[in-house]
């Protein structure tokens, strides 16, 4: 589960870690509200989960009341949803450092990451200029050690009262990762202010959703998804992925349906949306295609590969939702496994074309959404 940045700074704030002064608004008239008490020049942050929002124009620096005025409301009437703006102070920044601590599962332990080039698409960097990228593997049941920290301040060329706040955060963070269960957390840019202040300039956090039988989580409402159709999903178990493609995935086990995706994009064809409707959920065709529906897709590409999900369950799945839902776009299926049999004669007799193999299956969806005869 990912977190806007006021909640990761929320929590940061909690655990010791300096953040800008802030208010959080849902109207252009409360954005004035809170200004008159933050002042200028000030930060109108859209909190929206998706990354880059600098470069789509989704954060404003305002250094009068009518250029505020103009900038929410352009932030509120954008087409990104921006339901709530954080409105920040606006930091006098003689530096930033990238910080962030996430999960090194070949190691099977907790991998820090810093540079001294705060601010820039870490991915980037790391191909770019990998050197200045720092790395630092920590073990899960040790925990973060002193000489790490040091090591890792040092890396950073800091000294005196910086390297000092800096190490603190650092341990603060440390103990947001491990207290929360989180996948990752990410401060990009650490401030380090002229008046001598480290902050958090920005904040990224990521939940493990494994560990929510053991968190006080609220559950995540609309604003948390890309679509009303990943919405409906999470709500109903169902694995879903918003995309913008052609052909919507309807299949069984996280790595078929990766692989499927993987082959429509060599295919040369694009993905609506990645669903898998396998494991607990092969018996819910009917939520699956209503799912796939709610997609401005050309074709909906059905591949499973069934044990002790059955094969013929999936397919009188399948045959039901047809009927019920009355799809508008062609259905390709491949429908492999147990009792393998009884599916074919299922989806024959219902007019579909059962196929076996998975790569002809997807060459022949992207040949439909292409409008090929």
């Amino acid at each position: 589960m990912k977190l806007f940045e006021f909640q990761a700074k929320n929590i940061f704030r909690d655990a010791g870690i300096h953040v800008p002064e802030s208010a959080l608004v849902k109207t252009t008239s409360e954005v004035k509200k809170a200004l008159s008490v933050i002042g200028y020049p000030a930060v109108l942050k859209s909190q929206v989960l998706t990354g880059g929002r600098g470069k789509a124009g989704l954060i404003k620096i305002v250094q009068d009341e009518s250029a505020a005025m103009d900038a929410a409301d352009t932030l509120f009437s954008s087409p990104h949803r921006v339901n709530t703006i954080l409105v920040e102070e606006a930091v006098d920044i003689e530096r930033e450092i990238y910080l962030a601590i996430t999960v090194d599962p070949v190691e099977a332990c907790a991998l820090i990451l810093s540079s001294a080039e705060g601010g820039v698409e870490i991915e980037e960097l790391a191909e770019s200029a990998p050197e200045k990228i720092f790395r630092e593997n920590v073990n899960l049941e040790k925990g973060l050690q002193p000489f790490q920290t040091r090591n890792l301040v040092h890396a950073l060329g800091l000294e005196g009262t910086a390297a000092k706040e800096t190490a603190a955060v650092l341990s603060a963070l440390w103990k947001v990762f491990r207290d929360r269960d989180a996948e990752l957390v990410e401060i990009n840019p650490l401030f380090l202010s002229r008046s001598g202040e480290v902050l958090a300039g920005d904040g990224k956090l990521i939940l493990d959703d494994n560990a929510e039988w053991r968190q006080d989580r609220a559950d995540a409402g609309r604003e948390y998804f890309d679509s009303d159709a990943a919405f409906e999903a999470a709500k109903e178990g169902i694995p879903y992925l918003q995309f913008d493609g052609d052909i919507s995935l309807m299949c069984a086990g996280a790595g078929l349906t990766t692989t499927v995706y993987d082959l429509v994009i060599d295919e040369g064809g694009t993905v609506a949306n990645y669903l898998e409707f396998g494991g607990p959920n092969y018996r819910k065709a009917d939520k699956a295609m209503e799912l796939c529906l709610k997609n401005d897709s050309k074709v909906i590409l059905m591949v499973t590969f069934g044990t002790i999900a059955r094969a013929d369950v999936m397919a009188e799945g399948i045959v039901s939702a047809i009927n019920k839902l009355k799809p508008d776009r062609p259905i390709v299926t491949c429908i492999r496994g147990t009792n393998e049999a009884d599916a074919v004669k299922i989806l024959e007799k219902a007019g579909l074309i059962p196929l076996f193999d998975t790569e002809e299956a997807v060459r022949t969806a992207v040949a439909l959404a292409r409008g090929d005869s």
